[in-house]
């Protein structure tokens, strides 16, 4: 396989203390849209970065590094002078650290033992691996202490810092479903709209569906389904800045109608496309397919 071009890489390595936030410092640049590695083993390192240029999609990568994989930091120092020698590369090493007492505390609460204090004290283990990071410490671009940061905190301080002005980090997914098909299970918010007009019950429009415009129309035209949306949508609007402040990165609206094929299209297709003006957002329709499936087993 040719090796594409890759147009530039941001390449994020997670490291620190052990307890000091790496889990969810990961799970930031995942919900981020970083392709993300815990502890990729050293052998594997080579091929990795074969794969990353053979792919030339990936853009941003985030791997994290810490005490199960030693022999890791070598490794790492390799390929981190073979990328940033194709000049395209934007790397940033991120330590995460927190005081020995705080540290202490938190294993306390989880019962893990420290990786290297498994026959000793935890306080023996800190002080070890303090000792083994503290060059790898000296050298990041960015330390972040964690001591007193809930993980809300942490994560918000990792949005501010590898995310430009005008990147978006919040997304919500408007997604119509059937109640006949069952909830969609990662639904934040749910709405029935079942007591609209049902498009079903008319001959010339019950093959079609809410994304057809005589469908929509006749959704839409109902005196009822207007004085609804607005004070749907006026809700909906009031209540996005609030997630977007208590940093949670994906939003999930769902909103059901019987067979999901009419009225719930129709409501997720004008509201998704009143969201999208103001945040990043996905329309989905989970079950419009269905009744055609069924009509073609029976």
């Amino acid at each position: 396989m040719s090796e594409k071009q890759i147009d530039s890489l941001q390449l994020v390595v997670i490291t620190g203390m052990s307890g000091a936030g790496k889990t969810v410092a990961i799970q930031s640049f995942e919900d981020m849209g970083f392709f993300c590695i815990d502890n990729l083993p050293p052998s594997l390192i080579p091929k990795f970065w074969e794969l990353i240029k053979e792919s030339g999609k990936i853009t941003k990568i985030a791997l994290v590094i810490d005490l199960r994989s030693r022999a890791f930091f070598e490794e790492i120092q390799s390929m981190l002078i073979e990328i940033e020698n194709t000049k395209l590369v934007d790397t940033t090493v991120m330590f995460l650290d927190a005081s020995d007492k705080e540290l202490v505390s938190r294993y306390k609460e989880t019962r893990r033992a420290h990786p290297l204090a498994m026959d000793g004290l935890v306080t023996e283990g800190i002080a070890r691996e303090r000792e083994l990071l503290k060059e790898l410490k000296a050298e990041a671009q960015l330390v972040i202490d964690t001591t007193n940061l809930a993980p809300r905190q942490l994560r918000e301080q990792i949005i501010a810092n590898f995310t430009s002005t005008n990147e978006s980090t919040f997304h919500v997914q408007v997604v119509s479903f059937g109640f006949k098909y069952g909830l969609p299970i990662d639904a934040d918010i749910v709405m029935d709209v079942r007591f609209l007009p049902n498009p079903h019950y008319v001959a010339e429009l019950r093959p079609l569906n809410g994304m057809d415009q005589p469908v929509y129309d006749y959704v839409m035209d109902s005196e009822m389904t207007e004085d609804f949306y607005q004070k749907y949508e006026a809700l909906i609007l009031s209540i996005l800045p609030g997630y977007v402040k208590e940093g949670k990165m994906n939003l999930t609206i769902a909103i059901g109608c019987t067979g999901g094929q009419h009225r719930s299209v129709a409501l997720t297709e004008r509201l998704g496309k009143r969201i999208s003006a103001d945040y990043a957002t996905n329309i989905t329709h989970r079950d419009v397919g269905k009744r055609k499936e069924t009509v073609n087993r029976s």
